[in-house]
């Protein structure tokens, strides 16, 4: 796996910034965490007004799981690749999002089991053409798992230097609400059937049999905790270990990325569990109604921004979150000190 370098922001900054937030004509801390996210802004940044972010990416990874196979999705996995298609036509609710919050979609092959034709807008960094069904042994080779981290260290490497300054992750895999779920279970300590939802919604009876499969599969691999590409190898997934590779390669840049849902959360603590900074250069963009993507945002400390009851994945949640996240910044950057606009400051 590429090896980088990640430093924690300096707290100091966060002073910097309240300095002149509290100077901005309102009352202290009305702008809640608006005020929050201006202030991470400035310590990630080092800038005391941080640029606006001329580009916006959100990178949606797709792969697919051979733990398909054992009926855990009411969707069979060649809608995997159709899900492609409809991004790269423009057809999709992450497509709809980001152009209402200007922010461009990059489409990741990383792991889908088919062969796309190249064209504008997709990614193709095949890792994987689909990882194994990880009920019967592990789901990747160690190799693969550091090949999908490594492709989005790249990926996120090569945006940045094209100048993208805000980064956003989604995902597209069908059934893998699993292999997050095992991922939840494995790096959170927390039972298996506390972390695992219905997915894209599948019956009760369904989730009993989806909560045997994860049990199944992390008793047979025995992933190491303290080992999160061990556990991304054996009971993981392609766009998973994308997404953790994402958030490392933009955390070496202190360039601020916004964590949608479940999954992109499950590759966020991979993410976490190799590298604990990476956490503040991390947004959560939402509370999903996925039951163990709290549990996730709990272990990290983060505190998700909305709470829509949204379950799509996608990257759709992060396309609402950055929006609001922009806004602190605008709000740092544009609105008038108390000064400027001649305005008498509270009594002291």
């Amino acid at each position: 796996m590429k090896r980088l370098t990640i430093d924690a922001v300096k707290t100091g900054l966060f002073e910097v910034a309240g300095e002149r937030l509290d100077n901005l004509t309102k009352p202290k801390g009305s702008l809640g965490r608006l005020e929050e996210f201006a202030q991470r802004l400035v310590a990630i940044s080092e800038q005391s007004i941080p640029p606006l972010f001329s580009k916006k990416a959100i990178f949606t990874f797709a792969g697919d799981h051979g733990v398909a196979g054992e009926g855990v999705s009411l969707y069979p996995k060649e809608v995997t690749e159709q899900m492609v298609y409809n991004f790269l036509q423009g057809g999709a609710g992450i497509n709809v999002l980001s152009r209402h919050a200007g922010i461009d979609v990059v489409v990741i092959d990383i792991g889908v089991d088919c062969d796309f034709p190249e064209q504008e807008g997709l990614l193709i960094k095949k890792a994987v053409r689909g990882t194994r069904n990880m009920r019967k042994g592990p789901a990747m080779t160690r190799d693969e798992a550091e090949a999908c981290i490594d492709t989005g260290i790249g990926i996120a490497l090569d945006y940045a230097e094209k100048g993208y300054a805000l980064f956003g992750t989604g995902d597209m895999g069908i059934a893998n609400t699993t292999p997050s779920s095992a991922i939840a279970s494995v790096l959170t300590g927390v039972p298996v059937a506390k972390v695992t939802g219905k997915g894209t919604g599948i019956t009760d009876e369904a989730l009993l049999h989806k909560i045997r499969v994860i049990e199944d599969a992390v008793a047979c691999n025995k992933p190491d905790l303290k080992d999160p590409i061990d556990v991304l190898s054996k009971v993981g997934g392609a766009e998973i270990g994308g997404i953790a590779g994402l958030i490392l390669g933009a955390a070496s840049r202190r360039i601020p990325i916004v964590i949608d849902g479940f999954i992109s959360t499950a590759g966020a603590m991979i993410a976490y569990s190799i590298e604990p900074a990476v956490k503040d250069y991390m947004f959560a963009a939402h509370n999903s109604v996925e039951v163990g993507h709290g549990i996730m945002l709990e272990k990290m400390g983060m505190r998700p921004i909305l709470d829509l009851g949204l379950r799509l994945g996608e990257g759709t949640g992060a396309a609402l979150a950055m929006f609001i996240v922009e806004a602190g910044l605008k709000i740092y950057r544009e609105m008038a000190t108390f000064s400027e606009a001649n305005v008498s400051k509270e009594l002291s």
